[in-house]
Formats: C-alpha cells, structure tokens, sequence
C-alpha cells in the first residue's frame, strides 16, 4: 500500500481506464475524471477511489475536481491529463464544430487540468505531470488534421511546460505512442480510417504504460512506445517531403 495520489483525466475508457485500475492495484488513492460516469462505473468501488464526473472543457469543473481530490485523498502525487476524442476526416468536410470540439478537449483539457492542478505541486517541489499527447502531434497525416492540430499543441505546450520547470522538482514527460488498441480508435473508424495506420498494427496499452513508468524512473522527457516511433519522430524532421511522400502513395493505393 502507498500513500500516493493519482489524478487522472479521462479515466473511464482506454489508457486511462487501464492506468487508473492499475495504480488502484498497486495500492494508490486514486481521483479518476471523466465525464461519463458509467465509464468511472467500470473502476468498482474502493476506499482509495474518488469517481469524480467533469467535463474537461469546463474549467471550474476541473477545479472542483481538483479540490476534491486533494481535499478527500490528499496532495496530488501524479497528474495525468489522458482525455480525448478522435474523430477523423477530411478538414474541408469535418464540420467546424467537431475541429473545435477536438482542440478543446483534447488541448484545452490538458490546459485546464494544467492551471487547476499543477500549481499546487510546483509549490510542493514534487510530484510527476504525465501529458498524452500522440505521435500524431508529431508527424501529421490526411484525414487527420484536427486531431493532428491538437496533439501538435499538446506536445509544444508539454515540452515548454517541461523546459519552464525543469528544475522545479515535478517531473513532467510527454507521452507520443503511435495508435494503440483502445477505444479511441472505434470513433476514428466510425468517421474516416487512414491508410497509414495500417501499415503498423496497434499496440497494447500496457506497452505504453510499462514505458511510461520506465521514463518516469530515469530522466528522460519524450515517451515513444513501439517500433520505429522514435525513428519516425527522426525522419519527420528530417525529411518532411519524403514522408508527405509516402502518406500519398499509400493513400492512393
């Protein structure tokens, strides 16, 4: 059993549900946000669980969330910011709602959690910020641009927010996995599904969250889980064309 304290947003499917279930096991206290609360539903009950329902667009919301956690299970030891959507399609087809909708939950949440939460832990000089952000923010694809834009601000706002507070004592990393088996994919392929993210099969969320707590271990700031990641993140840079290349090519196939 331990003391520590995980908030964690987006914890009612996918990688968050999966990471929330285990810091429970390993005998966390555990503050679990989503704005489904029949997804917090699949958590169980446990003396060391706070369900706490709030839509990360909502800023007081997030706040009280916050509040709450560290007034009913104590200082924030670890905050993970895991909320998103990911509807694809065409930029000039997806309605401008939904592109709007994916930067607000998925950039705007992490903002939110960020201003309601991390100050607290600054001013402790502990604790671990684990930002997901998605190789998406890295390399961007067809069909993909508002999420792609979305994650592309996750990782400039993480890795500034890093360089920012480097020496503050919390740890912050950034977490850039290529798709991975979860939930999230089903509203990708219920809109439009890339020829590109076939070339790779999904990982395992547990791969992702193994690495997670590798990188938490050491020093190391980018979290890239999976074959070729990190080379992609490499040959993105340096050679945009060719991989612009290759995502027509494949795409015309």
């Amino acid at each position: 059993m331990t003391n520590k304290v995980l908030f964690i947003t987006g914890a009612g499917s996918g990688m968050g549900l999966l990471a929330a279930k285990r810091a429970l096991d390993a005998g966390w206290h555990v503050a679990a946000v989503d704005v489904q609360q029949a997804g917090l539903d699949q958590l169980g009950s446990s003396s060391r669980l706070l369900k706490l329902t709030a839509d990360v667009t909502d800023y007081a919301a997030v706040e009280r969330a916050v509040q709450r956690a560290e007034s009913e299970l104590g200082p924030i030891d670890r905050l993970v910011n895991a909320a998103a959507i990911m509807p694809l399609g065409l930029l000039m087809e997806q309605p401008r709602e939904m592109i709007q909708k994916i930067m607000a939950i998925n950039y705007g949440g992490l903002v939110n959690v960020t201003k309601a939460a991390l100050p607290d832990m600054l001013r402790r000089g502990r604790g671990e910020f684990v930002s997901f952000a998605s190789m998406a923010g890295q390399w961007p694809v067809m069909y993909m641009g508002a999420y792609n834009a979305a994650k592309h601000a996750v990782v400039a706002f993480t890795e500034v927010l890093h360089h920012e507070n480097r020496d503050s004592g919390v740890r912050i990393i950034c977490v850039c996995p290529p798709t991975v088996a979860t939930p999230l994919l089903k509203q990708a392929k219920d809109t439009v599904w890339p020829k590109l993210l076939d070339v790779f099969p999904p990982i395992k969320s547990e791969q992702v969250l193994d690495h997670i707590d590798r990188t938490l271990a050491g020093r190391g700031f980018w979290v890239f889980t999976g074959p070729f990641t990190a080379m992609s993140w490499r040959m993105r840079r340096w050679f945009p064309g060719f991989m612009w290349w290759g995502d027509h090519f494949i795409e015309k196939r």
